[in-house]
């Protein structure tokens, strides 16, 4: 009979421990009135950007003007081909390659100021002709320079004749075997440069050439 008091007695006080937690969980939940709650911002995820492709376009030469760029360089090469003969006559085997030439070499040099008409050809119908496009007129022109520069060794040994033994004919074909080797040099870099459509830049003559084409 004395637990039913302490029975009695202990029912409020775990009422009362029970209503607390409920107060303290009910002030977790209940916002501070001193600290107005905003409202949750959504985070909005930003499409990657689109990633912009560009592309590159290649425009090749026209056939007509590799044809015309590879034909001009065939006039410093049959002018510097003289350069060669010092070369041709210590190693006769150097000479084999240009046989094929002979007949083109020999109608060349049958037709009378053929050196000449072909130069001012170049140079009035294809490098001062805007018709023709800027490859074609550049390689003209590269063709040109080279070829007046072919002519200063020739004019030197008119003033400075060398003779026919001793140091000064062993320069001189020195001289004339190397300008032959570049001569030959440019000749194949122009003509296949022109052939494929890539534009050749010939050492001591493309800036020239260029500056005088802008002119």
């Amino acid at each position: 009979m004395a637990s039913i008091p302490l029975l009695r007695l202990s029912l409020p006080l775990h009422h009362h421990h029970h209503h607390r937690q409920q107060i303290k969980s009910n002030a977790v939940l209940l916002p501070h009135p001193l600290k107005p709650t905003l409202p949750s911002q959504r985070r909005f995820r930003h499409p990657p950007p689109k990633s912009s492709t560009t592309t590159c376009s290649y425009t090749p030469t026209p056939a007509t003007d590799r044809l015309i760029s590879a034909a001009s360089y065939f006039l410093p090469f049959f002018n510097g081909l003289q350069y060669g003969r010092f070369l041709f006559v210590k190693y006769p085997i150097l000479a084999a390659p240009f046989e094929p030439l002979i007949p083109l070499l020999s109608l060349y040099h049958s037709v009378p100021y053929a050196s000449f008409v072909t130069f001012f050809g170049l140079y009035l119908g294809i490098v001062k002709n805007p018709n023709f496009s800027r490859y074609a007129r550049f390689n003209a022109l590269q063709a040109l320079v080279l070829d007046v520069l072919l002519v200063v060794p020739v004019l030197l040994q008119r003033i400075i004749t060398p003779g026919r033994s001793g140091i000064a004919l062993k320069l001189t074909a020195w001289a004339y075997s190397g300008l032959f080797l570049f001569v030959v040099a440019c000749f194949v870099y122009g003509l296949v440069s022109s052939i494929t459509g890539n534009t050749p830049y010939l050492p001591f003559v493309a800036d020239a050439a260029g500056r005088q084409l802008e002119d």
